[in-house]
């Protein structure tokens, strides 16, 4: 199966961007941090649910599993939008299927001290994938190899390169790039870069 990305009405050439974004024609590869070599032989996945249950792919594993095309277009917090980026992915669904969960929120890691923080709901009703290829080749090391998660829906920090493992938790915590001053969500189509400002409290009078 091929999902396919949302184009806007009218002229076929004509994409449908977020507001605040503009077109580039390749993938920038962005990194904060070093990029890590994770041979396949070495990378695991992990996925823990909030009672400890824990569940294991090696890259046999995960390559075993129903691999689909998936088209895609992604807009990055820095105000760019690449179009129609050709992955390889296994389906979230697929992921989390037999597992029994009410956790609210999916905490992302990685094989860098990068984190970030997804609502469960995300990952399984809207089409997310752990990617193990690009353009019908392995995914590079700087954009996200071996393997990364692609979250197409929201702006491309929720999409966590060099993916580890997932552990789903009650309550949403703070991600790496939130220190940054980056919104917990992510949604590109309201603009939601940047975290609200916390609302000063009163200080009561003694």
């Amino acid at each position: 199966m091929t999902f396919r990305p949302h184009l806007a009405a009218g002229p076929a050439t004509e994409p449908d961007l977020p507001p605040g974004q503009h077109l580039v024609t390749e993938l920038p590869a962005e990194d904060s941090e070093p990029v890590p070599v994770v041979p396949t032989r070495d990378w695991t996945f992990t996925l823990t649910t909030e009672n400890g249950e824990q569940r294991q792919w090696d890259w046999a594993a995960i390559t075993a599993m129903p691999v689909e095309n998936c088209c895609v277009d992604l807009h990055s917090e820095l105000g760019w939008s690449v179009m129609a980026t050709n992955w390889q992915g296994v389906q979230m669904r697929d992921i989390f299927a037999g597992v029994t969960t009410s956790a609210e929120f999916a905490r992302t890691s990685t094989y860098t001290a990068y984190t970030t923080t997804l609502p469960v709901d995300d990952l399984l009703e809207m089409p997310t994938w752990v990617a193990i290829g690009l353009e019908g080749g392995p995914i590079p090391a700087e954009h996200g190899g071996p393997a990364r998660l692609l979250v197409p829906h929201l702006y491309l920090y929720k999409s966590a390169k060099w993916v580890r493992a997932i552990s789903l938790v009650d309550d949403v915590q703070l991600d790496s790039r939130q220190s940054d001053g980056l919104h917990h969500y992510g949604d590109p189509w309201r603009e939601q870069r940047f975290r609200e400002p916390e609302p000063a409290t009163e200080r009561r009078s003694r």
